[in-house]
């Protein structure tokens, strides 16, 4: 792990995204929440903040970061017959939480995925990356 103790504590913010494309049979058994397992939408948004705070566990050279928020929204496109997922984790410490809001939203995007699968293996997870990060001493990104 990289030694961040020499490092101010600063609000640090990160944003993520993921996109799920169903199909258009997956996706109204979704929007009609008649998934047999369950609420999609709801155990998705629950799995992305677990993973958010699962992190340093399972990235290995992640430090443990005490997050402040996290926020997962997920949002069906009828046109494109995806869920697209939006992260949003929040700290004030030393290092940032970028990985915390991909896993969020990778996590949130598998799970999707995994309550879904039993009516068709044709999903395929997208888009996987990072909108923006505030704070740090590398200053803010925002993607275009």
């Amino acid at each position: 792990m990289v030694d961040v103790g020499g490092k101010p504590d600063s609000e640090r913010i990160a944003v993520a995204y993921a996109v799920v494309h169903l199909g258009a049979k997956v996706f109204n058994l979704v929007q009609q929440n008649q998934i047999k397992k369950g609420d999609v939408l709801t155990v998705a948004q629950v799995a992305g903040i677990q993973g958010a705070k699962l992190t340093s566990q399972l990235i290995p050279l992640c430090h443990n970061v005490p997050l402040s928020l996290v926020e997962v929204t997920l949002s069906l496109d009828a046109e494109k017959h995806t869920v697209a997922i939006q992260a949003l984790c929040c700290t004030h410490g030393k290092t940032g939480v970028e990985m915390e809001a991909l896993m969020a939203a990778s996590l949130a995007a598998l799970t999707v995925y995994d309550m879904c699968k039993a009516v068709s293996h044709d999903i395929v997870i997208e888009e996987i990356k990072l909108l923006s990060k505030q704070g740090g001493q590398r200053g803010d990104f925002k993607r275009d």
